[in-house]
């Protein structure tokens, strides 16, 4: 079973919101979008990102051969793994799709972090620099991996993220659903224990607060309501540049 609670907030100097959050629980499908582009194609975006995403996990939950796989079948996946590889291309299909045929639409993206629960097991995968942590132990652990310069960068030079703080390219991301017409689609599995806590976010929420203070939050809080709230609200006074959303779900062996 899971307790599953979210919350987004448009920041204190952003007029818009372009953050989405999902959370459909008659197919496990939990979401964070965090959309970019000109004029209002950031909120778009992150909107048809999680709506393609839902609507094949939807059309699939029941299995069979009728499914239409447009981008293969990966042997060495799961068949939750393969709908949600596949749901996230589609995904990303549709938005390069539409901004290649209006002209308001050009350059528009989206980040996107996605996992498919089914009792403990969670399917899981991002692109961008949205995040997926777990938290167990009163320990945050990231399991996506940022698609940023920055990361790239550390892995060459071996210095800590600390040293790119202040560096130039650190918003650069690497990869983003709808910049190209292909996307790469790495999906990973997790099996949850009683009481741990999947945490979904927006850069805007780990961008603007370190994990310890998240982790520390959630140890110091256990209503995810409350949780929520708390984070976001901290989020907001300590940074506010940009959009903040998370989402929180709780797993309860019983």
């Amino acid at each position: 079973m899971l307790t599953v609670c979210s919350r987004t907030h448009p920041g204190s100097v952003r007029a818009a919101n372009e953050d989405v959050a999902l959370w459909d629980p008659d197919v496990g499908l939990m979401a964070v979008a965090d959309g970019m582009g000109g004029h209002n194609a950031g909120e778009i975006a992150s909107r048809m990102a999680v709506d393609a995403v839902q609507a094949f996990l939807r059309q699939t939950a029941a299995g069979g051969d009728e499914i239409t796989w447009p981008f293969g079948l990966d042997p060495a996946l799961s068949f939750s793994a393969n709908r949600l590889r596949t749901a996230v291309k589609l995904a990303n299909m549709r938005i390069h799709r539409a901004a290649e045929e209006h002209a308001g639409y050009t350059g528009m993206g989206t980040t996107i972090v996605a996992a498919l629960v089914e009792d403990a097991r969670v399917t899981y995968t991002g692109v961008g620099d949205s995040r997926i942590y777990v938290c167990r132990r009163d320990e945050l652990v990231q399991l996506t991996a940022d698609d940023s310069w920055i990361v790239l960068l550390q892995k060459e030079s071996g210095l800590a993220p600390s040293a790119f703080v202040r560096h130039p390219m650190r918003h650069v991301l690497t990869s983003v659903i709808g910049a190209r017409a292909e996307v790469t689609v790495k999906v990973q599995d997790l099996v949850l224990v009683d009481g741990e806590t999947l945490v979904l976010c927006s850069d805007g929420l780990h961008g603007a607060l370190p994990d310890y203070l998240i982790a520390a939050t959630l140890r110091a809080e256990p209503d995810l309501d409350r949780a929520c709230s708390t984070l976001v609200d901290t989020a907001v006074k300590s940074d506010g540049s940009d959009n903040v959303t998370i989402l929180l779900a709780r797993h309860h062996a019983n």
